[in-house]
């Protein structure tokens, strides 16, 4: 270092110290001395003293930082460049000026920030304390009791540091528009886009072009992406961890500046609205919100015209209600493109996609476009079932699929998945699945010394009985009912009373029974139809009580009043007090309706009986509240009493339970508000405005509809919980994350990059890997957490551990872009009050699709 720099950089000391004296009081001149100022400026450049000083010795810090600012060996950018020469590569001029004028603006955005900052801090300084970082330390420790104007004005930082984090969103490149441009260069044809997949690469598809976009909210969705025809182009999308403007990314990649002739969309949703993405349930509320239309309108531009036969399919059943209807006829008309959706109401499955759909259908059913029916009518009747046994196959599979797409992955799986169901054809008929039940539960009863052969006579007396539909008869019932009361016998010693009380039950359901085969035979009005479905649901809801307290309750309060008790009194009262109060207010529930229903025509009304209905939900508030201590004895009497862990081996999931365990039995209140909302819209659609019934069926809807948000609440809450005990368990050293209403948005993987040199332009910058970073963003932080892989001697997946970093408010990250040079691809930065990371994902997509999620979270967390 140069003689005339060094006594510049004194010079510079003495102006500091000259200018500080000059609004210091003359008796407080050894103020700044005081190492409380200097040392902190020591210690942020590595400086310490080489030794302790007394507690007498002033000023040592501030004549250390002296002398090591003096001896400093550096070189302005100028002397480096004489002595080094540079690395500049000549340019076009358009693409330097646009450097210059980009770095220009930045310049000036932060100097304009600075200055401000400056002086709005210099305005509110209180005596002997300067606007640096550790001067605010030392405010709030010697002086916490500042007047309220004070505390006000010092708020003005978090304004600017708002202003500053928006600018940096603006700064970010934009989505000009689906088909044309991108902010990202597009990849080629023969790169992996994430989430994208296309069934054959063949091009005679190109002028019948179909694009189906299929969300991951939908179970066992793995199932339905093998479910596609050839030609098919599916759209994988994540439910969380998206949004609007990366779904038009996606959907726009796979397109390839081409129109479909048609889209569909296969999410979650009910009568009333779409829940196409985490945070936008799309409905008639939020329809015209700018950044919904624009989506919509953008969507639309995508497909062909009306004239030419273009429209988009979705597979909600918004045409089974008033405000589905009016959802599809303003897309319509904003977007100019023809809008269609199922008009049925099946309740507890995926059925209503194949009922009938508004509108003409030239091609035919929606459905049949898409997707193999067959495959899709196993998937819509078995969704549940399906999804509790993907849980385990992702878990297993998803290691080995994580470098693929997540649409071809998802393929794979569910190939799997029906490659492994040998009974497919058989699980299609329903006929023979109810005539095989019906005879096996026969077999068990004989306990004949030739199976196959009884079972091949009772099928044949069984197919020359009824020709058409399998369905119950009272023989059958009371066959059914007899057996199970011999096996309860047998098992548990039940009381005569008990056998009578079944052969009422039976009776009832008999009476039920026929009562659905008349409402059916006059389905040709749409409000019978739905009622009828009210009716049929309600039985087959009602029976699933039933059997808790018919196979679970009845035995266990025999057995202790027998003094062979397997369950205390407390314990049965705690476990099954709540669902049998439910059994009892849908029973008389159920009455009800079968007593309004006897002698029906479309002028009856059955709004009055929800409206009673709903005025008794304390009940089900009672069993929401005890759900989870119920769950909770129930595992913990299976751990402490051997004798309870065998009756259940014994009674659950066996066909008098439906195959399913006690603990599924007891999901069942929760799952049916959704179906009530469901049927109550139908029913209203089909109700004349002037009918004496509307005004009641209104009411009832907002009854019922009211609980429903307060259970799904409940459900969300839980979830979100174990959502985020699970990440703290995951990652080492993570602080507490569990607060009120904060969620998991998306995981993001990246590596880490290091600047070698920050002093060149940003397209002749060089970076080095130095680790592998992972970002849990939530609705209101940041987390950072490194990533770290580790291997199993002769297995080929691996493990991976994470460990804390930090975690960043959002509202005060920034974000940078780092445009694509030939040295870094898909980089960007992330600076909070105390880190920056300078970061590059994998693919481009990741890097679009997380900073549009990261812009979105950001805006939304400051707008609150």
């Amino acid at each position: 270092m140069s003689v005339g720099d060094s006594s510049w950089k004194i010079l510079e000391m003495e102006s500091l110290n000259t200018r500080f004296s000059a609004w210091t009081p003359f008796s407080n001149k050894s103020l700044n001395r005081q190492d409380c100022l200097w040392m902190p400026k020591c210690i942020k450049f590595g400086w310490f003293l080489p030794y302790t000083p007394t507690d007498n010795e002033y000023g040592a810090w501030k004549r250390h930082y002296i002398a090591c600012v003096s001896n400093l060996d550096w070189l302005t950018p100028r002397e480096a460049a004489a002595l080094y020469g540079t690395l500049n590569e000549p340019k076009a001029e358009d693409e330097e000026l646009q450097e210059r004028q980009r770095e220009k603006c930045l310049r000036k955005i932060i100097w304009e920030k600075i200055a401000l900052h400056k002086k709005e801090l210099f305005k509110v300084r209180p005596p002997w304390v300067t606007g640096t970082c550790c001067s605010r330390l030392l405010k709030s420790k010697y002086q916490p009791h500042l007047s309220q104007t004070v505390r006000d004005r010092v708020g003005l930082h978090e304004a600017l540091e708002k202003q500053l984090v928006l600018a940096s969103k603006e700064a970010l490149p934009k989505q000009s528009n689906v088909s044309g441009s991108y902010p990202y260069p597009l990849l080629s044809k023969k790169k992996t886009w994430h989430g994208v997949s296309q069934n054959d690469d063949s091009s005679s598809y190109a002028s019948q072009l179909h694009v189906i976009i299929i969300s991951s909210r939908i179970p066992a969705y793995e199932m339905v992406v093998d479910s596609l025809k050839a030609g098919v182009i599916s759209v994988v999308c994540e439910h969380g961890g998206m949004t609007l403007e990366s779904l038009l990314y996606l959907i726009g990649k796979a397109l390839q500046g081409r129109k479909a002739q048609s889209i569909g969309i296969l999410s979650d949703g009910d009568s009333r609205e779409i829940n196409l993405l985490q945070g936008y349930k799309i409905g008639i509320k939020n329809l015209l919100r700018p950044e919904v239309r624009d989506f919509w309108e953008k969507l639309g531009s995508l497909v062909a015209t009306k004239e030419e036969g273009g429209h988009v399919d979705l597979f909600v059943p918004l045409g089974a209600s008033e405000a589905g209807i009016e959802v599809l006829s303003q897309l319509s008309q904003l977007t100019g493109t023809f809008f269609t959706a199922p008009t049925g109401i099946a309740t507890g499955s995926y059925q209503h996609i194949l009922s009938d759909w508004l509108g003409p259908q030239q091609a035919g059913p929606p459905p049949s476009i898409y997707f193999n029916e067959a495959k899709l009518q196993m998937w819509s009747n078995l969704t549940d079932f399906l999804e509790d046994a993907l849980k385990s196959v992702r878990r297993e599979l998803r290691p080995l699929f994580k470098e693929l797409q997540k649409g071809i992955s998802g393929r794979m799986i569910g190939q799997f998945m029906f490659d492994s169901m040998s009974m497919t054809s058989i699980l299609n008929n329903q006929d023979i699945a109810q005539a095989l039940a019906d005879g096996l539960m026969e077999l068990s009863k004989e306990n004949s010394d030739r199976p196959l052969e009884f079972l091949a006579c009772f099928l044949l007396k069984k197919c020359s009985k009824d020709e058409g539909n399998v369905i119950l008869t009272k023989c059958d019932l009371k066959e059914t009912l007899d057996l199970f009361t011999k096996e309860r016998n047998i098992i548990e010693d039940n009381s005569q009373d008990t056998e009578s009380s079944l052969n009422k039950s039976d009776l009832d359901f008999e009476v039920l029974l026929k009562l659905e085969r008349k409402l059916q035979r006059d389905s040709a009005d749409k409000r019978t139809s739905a009622a009828r479905e009210l009716l049929q649901s309600e039985r087959k809801y009602v029976q699933m009580l039933e059997i808790v307290r018919d196979v679970y309750v009845r035995p266990l309060r025999a057995a202790l009043a027998s003094n062979r008790a397997i369950l205390s009194a407390a314990n049965i009262q705690i476990i099954f007090s709540d669902i049998l109060q439910i059994l009892n207010l849908n029973r008389q529930f159920l009455d009800n309706l079968r007593d309004r229903l006897q002698e029906w025509s479309s002028a009856h009304c059955v709004g009055e009986i929800f409206i009673k209905f709903g005025g008794q939900l304390n009940t089900y508030t009672n069993f929401f509240n005890n759900y989870p201590v119920v769950l909770k004895t129930i595992e913990k009497c299976r751990e402490m009493t051997p004798a309870f862990r065998a009756f259940l081996k014994r009674h659950d999931k066996s066909t008098v339970t439906k195959m399913l365990s006690l603990p599924e039995l007891l999901l069942f209140p929760s799952r049916r508000f959704d179906e009530y909302v469901n049927l109550l819209y139908a029913l209203r659609l089909h109700t004349a405005a002037e009918h004496v019934d509307r005004g009641d069926l209104t009411t009832a809807i907002g009854q019922i509809k009211k609980y429903k948000g307060y259970v799904d609440q409940m459900k969300e809450n839980i979830r979100m919980k174990e959502q985020l005990s699970d990440i703290q368990r995951i990652i080492w050293g993570c602080p507490t994350l569990f607060e009120i209403k904060r969620y998991l948005i998306r995981v993001q993987d990246v590596v880490q990059l290091h600047c070698c040199d920050e002093e060149i332009s940003f397209s002749l910058r060089l970076y080095e890997q130095i680790r592998d970073l992972s970002f849990f963003l939530f609705n209101d932080a940041l987390l950072v957490s490194s990533r770290g892989i580790s291997h199993t001697p002769f297995e080929r997946t691996s493990k991976t551990t994470y460990q804390f970093i930090a975690s960043v408010a959002l509202h005060r990250l920034l974000i940078e872009d780092i445009p694509d040079s030939k040295y870094v691809k898909n980089a960007f930065i992330l600076q909070g009050p105390k880190c920056e990371w300078i970061c590059a994902t994998e693919v481009e997509d990741d890097k679009f699709l997380w900073l549009s999620v990261l812009q979105n979270a950001i805006k939304s967390s400051m707008d609150k």
